[in-house]
């Protein structure tokens, strides 16, 4: 198991060896377990390992974003509904709890669940049966929760936004994820883990010297998932090439500058110099686009669109994390979406493609 778990759950630093210690002690049990940690610092593979080396392993594993899914049609995911129960009901079905009898429900983002469905889950927990909307019939559930979320709880129930009575039901076993950049010494074995999934041994990236302490320098906003994003693209652009530091600034995704001086973006000193946007290239041809005509309040307003899709797309539709990644604030982000008429859904249904 030990070895199992390390090759799922990879790093070097104290922090995670203390994950991978919880893991093996909440797996043996169980209790309910809540995961707390940073968007993108690998919640979901916590969750997956719990219930890889529990004993309900041979049963399904089912994730629910709580985020995700529009607050009128969350009730009907996890405890499913019955045909003509409401309009477009046209069919019987079953909810997430069901799907996951005997084995492990996965919610995900659970500090963004409606407050009036946590009553409603909570009494599920404590019961341990579910009734289909529309039904009355009880249903007996055996199913382990396995709950997370990037949000401060605690804050949460202060401003009554999440029940202090549901936490305690949850967060019986908890586990905290640290930020990447306070294990640094994770980055090496996880490039290493990354390059391996992508298809390219370790010989197949190379980060020169310079490079790797310009990347361990890096405070990494998007944790694992924004070093995967690095190591995806250092793959399809340098394989088998000697990475420099000045080549890594090529390999970060450019953030819009839309916003004033004081909320623009600033990568790390490593990278200093190398800032530009992504911009079309017009270059000396520029006199030339000008006479032909080029709308250029149009044109930003649609960079600033496809920037907002993209960065709440790396957000999985958090619009607080969004709006850090481009670095605004959460009121102007949320302006700027009602503006541009996005809604969360369109990022996690489309993703970059707007």
């Amino acid at each position: 198991m030990n070895e199992d778990l390390a090759r799922m759950l990879v790093g070097e630093s104290a922090a995670m060896a203390e994950v991978r210690s919880l893991i093996r002690y909440a797996a043996a049990t169980q209790i309910p377990v809540m995961i707390t940690g940073p968007s993108g610092c690998g919640k979901e593979v916590v969750a997956k390992a719990l219930h890889k080396f529990s004993v309900r392993s041979r049963e399904k594993f089912v994730a629910v974003n709580c985020g995700a899914i529009p607050r009128d049609l969350l009730e009907s995911e996890l405890f499913g509904h019955e045909k003509g129960s409401f309009t477009g009901a046209i069919a019987q079905r079953t909810g997430r709890f069901e799907d996951a009898s005997n084995g492990s429900l996965f919610l995900d983002e659970i500090g963004d669940m409606p407050f009036d469905m946590q009553v409603k889950l909570l009494r599920v927990l404590e019961e341990k049966q579910i009734e289909r909307i529309g039904s009355t019939k009880t249903i007996n559930i055996d199913t382990r929760i396995i709950s997370a979320t990037h949000q401060n709880l605690d804050t949460a129930i202060t401003e009554k936004r999440f029940r202090e009575d549901l936490f305690y039901r949850l967060s019986v076993s908890p586990i905290d994820i640290p930020a990447l950049k306070f294990r640094r010494e994770d980055i090496k074995p996880l490039i290493a883990h990354f390059s391996r999934e992508v298809g390219m041994d370790c010989e197949g990236i190379n980060f020169a010297p310079d490079a790797m302490l310009a990347l361990e320098d890096y405070d990494w906003p998007g944790n694992a998932r924004e070093l995967r994003n690095i190591v995806e693209r250092a793959a399809l652009l340098f394989p088998g090439m000697m990475i420099s530091s000045t080549q890594i600034s090529s390999l970060f995704r450019r953030r819009a500058s839309t916003a004033p001086s004081n909320e623009a973006d600033a990568l790390p000193s490593s990278f200093a110099g190398n800032r530009s946007l992504k911009r079309p290239a017009y270059g000396q041809n520029a006199s030339k686009v000008v006479s032909d005509g080029f709308d250029l309040k149009q044109h930003l307003m649609e960079e600033e669109r496809r920037y907002l899709l993209s960065a709440l797309k790396m957000a999985e539709g958090v619009v607080a994390e969004a709006a850090h990644l481009v670095s605004l604030r959460r009121t102007t982000f949320v302006e700027k979406m009602k503006r541009h008429k996005i809604k969360r859904r369109m990022a996690l249904e489309h993703g970059d493609a707007a």
